[in-house]
């Protein structure tokens, strides 16, 4: 296993050498800093904590700040990465070159809030008739039951907040990795806004 923390810029297109257009979406890699570094013998497991974007001192309490050694400044986002490929000490940098010879990766963020929903967005129920006097467009339809059991089961289908959810979007191709723009191009969307917080990692079925 191998990941980095990221930033999503947003998504544009490029062209290969015959002339086909590919979506892809830019994402942004800041090195990011190693905080500490776990083994099997102390901790049961072995992993990597990695840390990207600086804090203000201010913005930090004691608490927080008792994580971080003394050579690394507190960061905003941590992640910790299990059974990390490359050997590391606290303190290091790592960037893009760990996807050197990456051919996919799954990427991980929080999903767009959309908000309350209904059935027909949230679930893509198909809905009624959309014709004069069919008194039935947009419903969910009847969710109970009759006199047994006499109510509603569980996990139907209905209206409710749709989005903002944790999403991972397997085997995404690598179309480019440029190393003095500090970004890598993907082909096809990732969860999140524009400026939203990634996890990217090796494809784990590729």
């Amino acid at each position: 296993m191998k990941g980095l923390i990221a930033k999503k810029v947003g998504m544009t297109q490029v062209f290969d050498e015959n002339g086909n257009l590919t979506p892809v979406t830019v994402i942004h890699v800041e090195p990011n800093t190693v905080i500490a570094t776990k083994n099997k013998e102390t901790h049961g497991y072995d992993a990597v904590v990695l840390g990207l974007e600086d804090l203000k001192e201010s913005k930090v309490n004691k608490a927080y700040k008792g994580q971080f050694p003394e050579n690394v400044s507190p960061k905003r986002h941590l992640k910790e990465f299990r059974d990390f490929e490359k050997e590391v000490a606290v303190g290091d940098q790592i960037g893009l070159e760990l996807f050197e010879k990456t051919a996919f990766l799954d990427v991980t963020a929080t999903s767009k809030g959309k908000g309350f929903q209904g059935v027909m967005k949230r679930w893509g129920f198909h809905g009624g008739r959309a014709s004069h006097g069919s008194k039935f467009h947009r419903e969910a339809g009847g969710t109970g039951n009759c006199t047994t059991p006499g109510h509603s089961m569980k996990n139907i289908k209905m209206a409710g907040r749709m989005g903002s959810e944790r999403v991972t979007v397997q085997n995404l191709k690598v179309v480019k990795i440029d190393p003095e723009l500090k970004v890598v191009l993907v082909r096809g969307a990732v969860p999140g806004n524009k400026n939203a917080t990634l996890i990217i990692k090796n494809a784990v079925k590729k």
